[in-house]
């Protein structure tokens, strides 16, 4: 079945001001009638920014993270319902950066997920294993649990609404990119997975790959039955590089 193709930049701890500002005058430059979905997660201080900026183009933007209560004594944290207020359209979820540094369980991502659903905002998903857990070959049993804990209690609706992102930890960041072939192994045993022994539709379920995407791998990567598209890092940093994966996408989707 044809799904069409996502890529979302994932920003992280990058960008300033002014480089957000070049990066959506280049975009709006350059941008042409894609037909994939796209979207841009940048720092928290930032999204009214990237708000503003993508007023007048089909951007989605979303939050790198977000609290799993909606309201409280959390310093430092960042209310979902807020992020929905602001306008925002998604949320990641269980990055391995969250769960490596900020030591995240999967029952409060479970909680984490539960919520932003309940409120209306997309969820990209994290799972992945790191290079330890495949060389001892656990790949499967790894992402089988980050899925079954970090989804608990969700129902075939609410999973309607959540987008699958796989990024091998030893990808992200590195250089290293998975072949397409494991790459698309990996997402036919996920797509399986969901299909046996989860309340999603697997044949609609959206499953990106993450992991040290760019322009130059892209293609091989998305043109897979099983991958519907990019959870991008520091490729989606300069236009150039965002218009050159859209465009790929699009010609896949």
């Amino acid at each position: 079945m044809s799904r069409i193709k996502y890529v979302y930049g994932n920003w992280k701890m990058n960008q300033g001001l002014k480089e957000i500002e070049t990066f959506f005058e280049e975009l709006s430059e350059n941008q042409k009638d894609w037909k994939c979905v796209f979207g841009i997660a940048p720092q928290f201080l930032h999204l009214s920014k990237v708000l503003n900026s993508t007023q007048n183009m089909n951007v989605k933007v979303g939050a790198q993270n977000c609290s799993h209560k909606e309201s409280g004594a959390f310093t430092g944290d960042i209310s979902p319902v807020s992020l929905k207020e602001l306008g925002c359209d998604f949320v990641i979820i269980g990055h391995s950066e969250r769960r490596a540094f900020f030591k995240e369980s999967h029952e409060v991502i479970n909680e984490k997920t539960k919520l932003a659903l309940s409120l209306g905002l997309e969820v990209v998903f994290c799972i992945g294993e790191t290079l330890e857990q495949r060389e001892a070959g656990k790949v499967e049993d790894v992402l089988k649990e980050q899925i079954t804990k970090g989804l608990e209690g969700l129902t075939a609706k609410d999973l309607e609404n959540v987008v699958i992102a796989y990024e091998p930890v030893w990808a992200i960041g590195t250089g290293v990119t998975a072949t397409p072939e494991q790459a698309e192994e990996t997402h036919a045993m996920i797509r399986s997975f969901l299909d046996s022994d989860t309340a999603f539709n697997a044949s609609t379920t959206s499953i990106l790959y993450g992991g040290s995407v760019k322009p130059s791998n892209v293609e091989g990567l998305l043109s897979n039955e099983n991958i519907d598209g990019a959870l991008v890092g520091g490729a989606s940093l300069k236009a150039q590089d965002f218009n050159a994966l859209c465009e790929e996408a699009s010609k896949l989707s």
